[in-house]
């Protein structure tokens, strides 16, 4: 029977652990450039044991970005410090990954913090946003977003060109694990629900042709991206409203993609509008996993509200996912799975620079 710490094959890779810190939105590049932040941040939740270290939502270009601080990778000037976060990573005995992504009609927004402070939520507001956001149909997020463009034939060879690109470099960096963002209605997911997109053309209207956009990044992804290396989707596998994407779709879509290449569903939700009511609750997601396993045979993962050494192991032990990916409770305590494996009673690998520290029975980290 797996458990939170027995290893995860996928693809060529096996994972030490079913732990993986989710991608993280840090909002402190200039240009899309990484800096030593990231390195600390993603480096010390490598050294607290997970399995598997992934960057935060990285823009394939720069109108693809959240916010004008976000991460990037549409240059190749981005890769060696990428490169110098992976190769730390690495060292930890974790494996480094990195989510692909493109905003669509999010984009160009302020951080979260200036929101807080004050300042005004209209954008583009923020020093360095921008004017020209695109969506499938011309349908802004909400009145105090920009209103998009509807993408047209070249625009949408453009982003897929673009997907490509950046897991080329992806792999130059180092990384041994790419995810595609298609939730949280950024671009690919505003292709996928029919609240975003009403379209007329083959990337809009009925399921196969809403899908369609998001098959031809993955398999322009995976055409740069070794196929004994990891390809992992992010879906949010409902929008919460009613005659939007739901998880009928989503496992009609899993059991596609994975004839496509794509090894593991990451199952999130929610994101595409903003009058969605979503039940938060403790691991209120992992259904959505679990029935993307069962249902389409493929590894899925599970995020949203879990916290607990116990209940992660459940969800592993339970056959509910295959990974278990934790976001806040990382930022609370990067050594968390160190904490989770002393818990469960578990043998935990620590560096041998913290044994000294290290409950009775751990290991020094290889």
């Amino acid at each position: 029977m797996p458990h939170l710490f027995s290893p995860l094959p996928l693809a060529g890779l096996t994972l030490p652990n079913r732990i993986a810190v989710s991608p993280m939105c840090q909002y402190s590049c200039q240009d899309g450039f990484a800096t030593d932040w990231h390195l600390v941040h993603l480096g010390s939740r490598a050294v607290g044991g997970a399995g598997l270290i992934v960057m935060e939502a990285t823009a394939v270009s720069p109108e693809g970005r959240i916010s004008p601080q976000d991460h990037g990778i549409w240059l190749d000037a981005h890769i060696p410090k990428l490169r110098q976060i992976t190769d730390f990573i690495r060292s930890q005995g974790a494996h480094a990954g990195i989510q692909l992504a493109h905003a669509g009609r999010k984009a160009s927004t302020l951080r979260p913090w200036a929101h807080q402070s004050g300042q005004s939520e209209v954008v583009p507001v923020a020093e360095g946003g921008w004017t020209n956001v695109f969506a499938p149909s011309a349908i802004a997020f909400s009145d105090s977003y920009p209103q998009p463009v509807a993408l047209d034939a070249g625009g949408i060879r453009k982003v897929i060109d673009d997907f490509a690109a950046a897991a080329r470099r992806a792999r130059s960096a180092g990384y041994d694990v790419v995810e595609v963002h298609a939730a949280h209605g950024y671009l690919l997911h505003e292709f996928l629900s029919p609240l975003s997109n009403q379209r007329t053309d083959q990337y809009g209207g009925s399921f196969e042709n809403r899908i369609q956009l998001l098959l031809e990044v993955v398999e322009a992804v995976r055409s740069e991206w070794p196929h004994n290396s990891p390809l992992l989707v992010r879906i949010s596998a409902t929008d919460w409203v009613e005659g939007g994407w739901d998880s009928d779709q989503s496992v009609a879509l899993a059991g596609i993609l994975k004839f496509r290449g794509v090894d593991l569903m990451d199952c999130s939700s929610g994101g595409l509008v903003p009058y969605a009511k979503i039940p938060v609750a403790p691991g209120y997601q992992v259904p959505f996993a679990e029935r993307v396993r069962k249902e389409a045979a493929i590894p899925s993962g599970a995020v949203g509200m879990i916290t607990e050494a116990a209940q992660a192991d459940a969800i592993i032990q339970n056959l509910q996912a295959d990974l278990v990916l934790l976001a806040r409770e990382m930022l609370r305590d990067p050594y968390w799975p160190m904490h989770a494996a002393a818990t469960l009673g578990q043998q935990g690998s620590w560096p041998v620079q913290y044994l000294r520290a290290a409950p009775q029975g751990s290991t020094p980290r290889k």
